[in-house]
Formats: C-alpha cells, structure tokens, sequence
C-alpha cells in the first residue's frame, strides 16, 4: 500500500477508495491525496 506523502516511484497507482488512477511520472515525485475523494490510500497497478 502506498499513502500521501510518500515517494513510491514511477507508476500508476489506484485509489483504494474510489478506483481513481493518478499517475507517477518520476521517481521524485510525492504521492498527492486522491484528487476524486481526497483520500490517501493506493495501490500500484503497473
């Protein structure tokens, strides 16, 4: 599982809540709160 604020890496990640995808472009970038729901839950899907 990958939270807010974290840097996970490259990839797409899902929102465990509300299936919403946010895509990671670089390995520096942080996780935001999902932009549909705000919550801070996700899964990487690839």
């Amino acid at each position: 599982m990958v939270t807010t604020g974290e840097k996970p890496g490259k990839g797409t990640y899902q929102c465990k809540s509300c299936g919403q995808r946010v895509v990671l472009d670089d390995t520096t970038d942080t996780m935001p709160p999902c932009p549909k729901c705000e919550k801070t839950e996700f899964h990487k899907i690839n």
